[in-house]
C-alpha cells in the first residue's frame, strides 16, 4: 500500500483545513455584522508584515490568512446584503468552484481540456434557451459583465464596420469610417468603460433622453439617429442599476435596425428575468436585439469570475476576438473557448455554471428570480409604511428610497446620514447613490437565501436608522 508523501500530507492538511474555515464562516452568514468591523487601513496593517525569507506549511498560511482578514470580510454572501446587485452563491456553485480550483483546467482550447470545451457548449445551449436567445448563437465564458459588454461591442464594432468596407482588425480605428455611438443617459459604467477600451471614446458618444425610471426612451433615439448615415452601434439596458426599469427593446429593435445599426443589450442582472414566465414580459423583443451580456455571479448566484457574452452571428465575435499562432493546437469539430473572450488562458467556468444549473433546473432558476423580485416587493412595502419614499416602480428586485429629513434639516445630507447609520448598524446593508439629482439608498435583492425574516429585519433596521436620525440621537 502506497504511503502519502510529504507534499500529499501537507495539501490534503490545507484542504481539511480550508474545508473547516469556509464551513464555519458560511454557518455564521446569518448572523455576522454585514458590513465589515475592520477597513483598509486595519487590513494592510494585518496582512503587511514584511516577506519571511523561510516560508511556512501550506495549513499554518491558510489559517493565517483566515485570521487576518476575517474582521474586514463583508457578509456579501449573506442574506441580509442588498449592495451592488451581488447574489450570494448556491451550494451546488460553491462546491464545483473548489473543485474547479483543484482540477485547474485551462479552458482556452479544447486541446487544454475538453471537458471544460464540452461544458462551455452545454451550458452555452442552455443558457440561450433559458433566456430565449436565437439557438446558433456564439458564447463566451468572461469575467463579468464589463468584460462581456466589452466583447459585445467589439462584435458589433467589427460588424457595422465590415458592413462600411473596413476590417478593424487590420487596420484599427485610424482612417476607419466614423462610428456612431448612442447609448441611454442612464447606461451603466461599464458600457461606457468599454467605449473607452475599444478607442470608440466615451465622450463621442451620443446621450439619449431616458423617462422618469431611467428607460431610453425611442422617440428620443429615434431622433438621434436620424441625422446619422454610416456605421451605428447602440447600446440598450435590461435592468436600470437604480431603478430595475427595462428599455423597450422591442420599439428599440426596429429603429436600430432600420438604420442598418448593431443593438447590444446590457443585462447584467436583468436578463435572468427573461427565465421568469412572471418577468419575462420584461424583456419583450430581447432576441431581436444583435448581442447580449450578463454576469452568472448576480442574479444565478454564482461565484466571482462569471459573465455571459451572446452573439447573434458567431462569426462576429470571433473575427473580433479569436487568436492565432503557430503553437496554438485547434480542434476542428469542437469549441475553442479563446475564440469567444479576450482572454486566452482562461478558468474553466463552465463547470460551476454547470453545476448550478443542472441543481437548480429551468424550474429553479425562475423561482430564484421571482423569489427575489416578490421580496423586493415586500421591502418596498415594509418602508413605505414607515414613512420612506419609494422613488422607483418596483417591477423586478431594485428598490430605490429616500429619506424625508424634519424640517429645517438638508435633505442630501440627512439620507446620507441614515445610509450611514444603515451601514454601520450590522443588522443589513445596501448603497447610497444619487439618482436625478437626489439622494438615495439603493436596495438589490439578489441572494438566493434572503428569506421573508430577513426582508423584515433589514426594513426594520433601516426604519430604526431612520427614526434615530430624525430624532437627533
Amino acid at each position: 500500500m502506497e504511503t502519502m508523501n510529504e507534499a500529499d500530507v501537507a495539501r490534503a492538511a490545507a484542504l481539511d483545513r480550508v474545508r473547516e474555515l469556509a464551513r464555519e464562516f458560511l454557518a455564521g452568514l446569518p448572523e455576522r455584522s454585514v458590513g465589515a468591523r475592520q477597513g483598509f487601513d486595519a487590513m494592510v496593517a494585518a496582512l503587511g508584515a514584511p516577506l519571511a525569507d523561510k516560508g511556512i506549511e501550506p495549513e499554518e498560511a491558510v489559517s493565517a490568512l483566515a485570521r487576518a482578514v476575517e474582521p474586514g470580510l463583508v457578509a456579501s454572501a449573506g442574506p441580509r446584503y442588498f449592495g451592488f446587485v451581488i447574489g450570494g452563491s448556491l451550494p451546488a456553485a460553491v462546491a464545483a468552484d473548489w473543485l474547479t480550483s483543484a482540477w485547474d483546467q485551462n479552458s482556452g482550447l479544447t486541446a487544454t481540456s475538453p471537458a471544460a470545451a464540452a461544458a462551455s457548449s452545454v451550458v452555452a445551449g442552455w443558457v440561450k434557451e433559458l433566456l430565449g436567445l436565437p439557438k446558433d448563437g456564439a458564447v463566451g465564458f468572461v469575467s463579468g459583465c464589463q468584460m462581456a459588454n466589452f466583447s459585445g461591442l467589439a462584435a458589433g464594432r467589427h460588424a457595422v464596420l465590415a458592413r462600411a468596407g473596413w476590417d478593424v482588425e487590420k487596420k484599427g480605428l485610424q482612417g476607419a469610417p466614423e462610428v456612431h455611438v448612442a447609448i441611454g443617459e442612464e447606461a451603466h459604467a461599464t458600457i461606457v468603460s468599454a467605449l473607452r477600451m475599444l478607442g470608440l471614446g466615451e465622450g463621442r458618444a451620443h446621450r439619449v433622453a431616458v423617462d422618469g425610471q431611467g428607460r431610453m426612451r425611442p422617440d428620443a433615439l429615434e431622433k438621434t439617429l436620424a441625422p446619422l448615415s454610416g456605421p451605428i452601434l447602440v447600446a440598450a439596458q435590461a435592468g436600470n442599476v437604480s431603478t430595475g426599469a427595462f428599455d423597450a427593446i422591442d420599439e428599440i429593435a426596429p429603429i436600430v435596425h432600420a438604420k442598418n445599426g448593431w443593438l447590444h443589450v446590457d443585462g447584467a442582472f436583468g436578463l435572468w428575468a427573461a427565465a421568469a414566465p412572471k418577468r419575462r414580459h420584461l424583456t419583450r423583443g430581447l432576441a431581436l436585439a444583435d448581442s447580449w451580456a450578463t454576469d452568472g455571479h448576480k442574479w444565478l448566484n454564482v461565484p466571482y469570475d462569471s459573465g455571459l457574452v451572446i452573439v447573434r452571428e458567431p462569426e462576429n465575435l470571433k473575427a473580433a476576438l479569436t487568436k492565432s499562432g503557430a503553437y496554438l493546437i485547434r480542434t476542428e469539430t469542437a469549441r475553442d473557448n479563446h475564440d469567444y473572450t479576450p482572454e486566452s488562458s482562461q478558468r474553466a467556468r463552465a463547470f460551476v455554471l454547470w453545476a448550478t444549473l443542472r441543481s437548480l433546473g429551468r424550474e429553479g432558476v425562475g423561482a430564484l428570480v421571482e423569489r427575489c423580485c416578490s421580496l423586493a416587493t415586500r421591502f418596498a412595502e415594509r418602508l413605505r409604511a414607515g414613512g420612506v419614499v419609494v422613488l422607483n416602480d418596483v417591477v423586478i428586485n431594485q428598490v430605490l428610497v429616500r429619506f424625508e429629513p424634519p424640517a429645517g434639516v438638508e435633505a442630501a445630507a440627512f439620507t446620507k446620514a441614515v445610509v450611514a447609520r444603515v451601514q454601520q448598524g450590522g443588522v443589513t446593508w445596501a448603497s447610497g447613490t444619487s439618482w436625478h439629482g437626489q439622494e438615495c439608498l439603493r436596495i438589490s435583492v439578489s441572494n438566493w437565501s434572503t428569506t421573508e425574516a430577513d426582508i423584515d429585519r433589514s426594513a426594520e433596521a433601516i426604519l430604526a436608522a431612520f427614526r434615530s436620525e430624525a430624532a437627533g440621537r
